[in-house]
């Protein structure tokens, strides 16, 4: 089991109160899976894929990620975690101005001492970015760097990836292309998906679904 969620209650300061916005949720996730969790804005979707990322504490329960529990861990161990066995896709993106897209792919994979050239060729190839690995952010599409992202967290061949709403800024097409190739490869690396979305769509191509709602899964 490469992800396990066991109660875990999270809660935020509102109006001089802690409002619980996660209540006792559980959930677990298996290598080669995927794992779809909807919810309306403000469910507290992001929160829970935060916690499970090591981005974020909780005050009750247990999140465990291939084998190492979260809530011993210190700050820097969270960073050699999410270093090693987590990647994140961000709709943001977050890839880095500064290097081209071939540098961009390899970051994490180097940093983790976990850096394969030859699947990190098939990832350019799979995901169309072969004739643009010299290039610079600035100088790709919206699709191109999303797809750039999703690259270099499956180069890394993460336990767990984990993916906030990673078509939310493509247009229809190009999400759906994108999801298609970013669930073959998570099959092909049999790393497991954790995916957060509003849209049904996405939702439905993915191995499992959960509905978050009043801080509680469904």
């Amino acid at each position: 089991m490469v992800l396990t969620v066991s109660n875990v209650t999270k809660t935020i300061p509102q109006s001089g109160l802690d409002r619980p916005i996660l209540d006792r949720v559980s959930l677990k996730l298996e290598a080669g899976k995927s794992l779809a969790l909807t919810g309306e804005s403000g469910s507290g979707k992001s929160t829970l894929l935060h916690l499970v990322g090591a981005l974020d504490g909780f005050d009750s329960g247990e999140i465990i990620v291939d084998g190492t529990a979260l809530s011993p861990l210190d700050d820097p161990g969270r960073a050699a975690l999410r270093r090693s066995k987590v990647a994140i896709v961000f709709q943001q993106f977050n890839i880095i101005p500064s290097l081209t897209v071939a540098a961009n792919i390899s970051l994490q994979a180097k940093l983790a001492k976990r850096y394969d050239p030859d699947w990190e060729d098939l990832l350019s190839q799979r995901l169309g970015l072969t004739p643009l690995l010299a290039r610079y952010p600035e100088q790709l599409s919206g699709g191109q760097q999303q797809r750039v992202a999703i690259a270099r967290a499956l180069a890394l061949r993460p336990s767990l990836l984990l993916a906030d709403e990673p078509t939310g800024s493509l247009d229809e097409a190009t999400g759906d292309a994108v999801m298609e190739l970013m669930l073959d490869l998570v099959t092909q690396s049999q790393t497991a998906l954790f995916l957060v979305t509003h849209s049904a769509t996405v939702a439905a191509a993915l191995d499992r679904r959960l509905h978050l709602s009043n801080g509680s899964l469904s």
